[in-house]
């Protein structure tokens, strides 16, 4: 079984910053691609920015030179670093992984979600 956990929400000032970390645990053999996900009141459930297994990134376009997400494989984590925040940024933050968790199956990756981190700007 395999676990995400977040951490790192909170209520923050508009143009204020916060840094939300994510760490898989459990029966893990690699992890490929790790994203974080967000839904807003009442909105759909949008992807915010991915990362590969190489480094590779890519963001939507409202978080564009304001969000950075990074990860550390040796620690199994996941981070978005999110700077200038706005009220529209306000919404339950998850991340998700795509997790190897057989030996022999190392091109054979599940899809695990975490619970959510509510991140709310407001003055």
């Amino acid at each position: 079984q395999v676990q995400l956990v977040e951490s790192g929400g909170g209520l923050v000032q508009p143009g204020g910053s916060l840094r939300l970390s994510c760490t898989a645990s459990g029966s893990i053999f690699a992890i490929n691609t790790m994203d974080w996900y967000r839904q807003a009141l009442g909105k759909e459930r949008e992807l915010v920015a991915l990362i590969t297994s190489s480094g590779r990134t890519n963001y939507a376009d409202s978080v564009k030179g304001r969000f950075t997400i990074s990860r550390d494989n040796a620690k199994n984590t996941v981070y978005l670093q999110m700077n200038s925040l706005r009220p529209e940024d306000t919404a339950v933050y998850y991340c998700r992984a795509d997790v190897a968790t057989v030996p022999q199956r190392l091109d054979l990756f599940f899809q695990y979600w975490g619970q959510g981190t509510q991140v709310t700007v407001s003055s």
